[in-house]
């Protein structure tokens, strides 16, 4: 197939293109390199060192002789250019990384949550359009994320995407139908994932178009089959207090001998997936295209759940790394249960890769290897949810507030 991969240059969209290049598919990364672009304006940049990504794709072809073809256009902003790139290429599917994919960066400042809805809304809404207007009959493959739920405590198992209900009618009859389940998003990057929901259920049963939906869980790891073959190739890893998810960031934090950052109780549970698995699962879920006509198909692409305060523990026991415990800056439940299914990977035969198996260890060494490039006054989670009306909090890296502003 030839696939368009927006956001190909990312920490699952570089990964996800090498690995179906080496399914011998046709790649095309779209890419406005903006997440470059905010390393400079937060001043940190990641730990693995990487290059461009036209070198990247240089090394690609030297390595196994196939072709990465990179374009440099903005989705958000770019819509004629965007539409004329499909109109031209007509791919057969296309993968939407091309959103700001961080809840704490979302959460800075009245400005940054400009910007990613700005961003991401524009990006899914452009494509979508497109799409319709130049006839092209592609399967969009989007990521989302579990947060789309919310983290409330419900006593059921989450379901992949839809939920049945019972409705009583005007007659006193008793129908079910499904729906979409209801959106709970936590920050304003969740809240904008929530609205791509609803932009996908519009554009599938008034235009036809064949989407499929992943919501997945936190993404930990370092290393694809793909991204081992040449240190050139590595992929991206973020360790700081906006990018870092919270697994590798303890796993960095215990390799330069940095107390584990826990904040609150650590009972937020929350569900994980390796990079291996995340880019498998995108490989299935392009064999499973709906058909025209059809909803938009959702999938829970995540393989086990943790208490936060359990995988620090983890990490201790494997590190000697110590814990500390801070106050939480994200306006959210102290403790959570989270059940969630995900039969339909399970059932096109993925095998997931768990904790359990010895990765940990391998990103560690990965963290010690580039911990020289580490600088610690970024690994502090500093970006709060706290906005009251009225009243401005500002907090320190610790989560203690400074001053409140009227």
């Amino acid at each position: 197939m030839k696939i368009a991969v927006l956001g190909g240059d990312g920490f699952v969209g570089w990964p996800t293109s090498l690995h179906l290049s080496d399914q011998g598919h046709e790649v095309h990364i779209l890419d406005n390199l903006s997440r470059r672009w905010i390393d400079t304006e937060l001043g940190v940049q990641s730990l693995t060192p990487m290059d461009s990504i036209q070198e990247r794709t240089r090394v690609w072809h030297a390595e196994t002789g196939r072709r990465i073809h990179f374009h440099l256009i903005d989705l958000a902003t770019d819509y004629e250019i965007l539409k004329g790139w499909l109109a031209k290429e007509r791919p057969d599917a296309v993968i939407h990384f091309a959103e700001q994919r961080a809840a704490p960066y979302s959460m800075k400042s009245d400005r940054h949550k400009n910007y990613t809805v700005s961003n991401n809304v524009n990006a899914t809404h452009n494509l979508l359009n497109a799409l319709v207007e130049i006839e092209l009959d592609a399967h969009l493959v989007h990521l989302g994320t579990m947060g789309v739920y919310g983290y409330s405590t419900i006593g059921a198992a989450i379901p992949e995407g839809y939920l049945p209900v019972e409705i009583e009618t005007l007659s006193g009859d008793k129908k079910r139908q499904e729906i979409l389940y209801p959106t709970r998003p936590g920050s304003i990057y969740h809240m904008t994932k929530s609205l791509d929901q609803i932009l996908f259920q519009f554009y599938a049963q008034n235009d036809g178009l064949r989407i499929t939906d992943l919501h997945q869980g936190i993404v930990w790891g370092t290393h694809t089959e793909q991204t081992r073959r040449n240190v050139q190739l590595i992929n991206r890893f973020d360790y700081d207090g906006d990018y870092g998810t919270v697994l590798n960031r303890f796993l960095i934090q215990a390799a330069i001998d940095y107390p584990l950052t826990v904040h609150g109780t650590g009972g937020q549970t929350r569900a994980f997936i390796h990079i291996q698995d995340s880019v498998r699962c995108v490989e299935l879920a392009l064999r499973e295209a709906p058909r025209r006509g059809e909803r938009v198909k959702v999938f829970n692409q995540m393989t086990e759940t943790h208490r936060v305060r359990d995988l620090a523990e983890l990490v201790a026991k494997l590190t000697g790394a110590k814990i500390a415990w801070l106050p939480n800056p994200r306006k959210e439940a102290a403790e959570n249960d989270l059940v969630v299914r995900n039969d339909q990977f399970l059932d096109l035969g993925l095998e997931p890769i768990t904790l359990a198996e010895g990765l940990l260890s391998e990103v560690v060494e990965v963290a010690k290897r580039y911990a020289y490039r580490v600088d610690r006054a970024r690994v502090p989670a500093v970006s709060a949810w706290t906005r009251e009306i009225g009243k401005i909090v500002e907090r320190d890296p610790e989560g203690r507030a400074l001053r409140s502003v009227s």
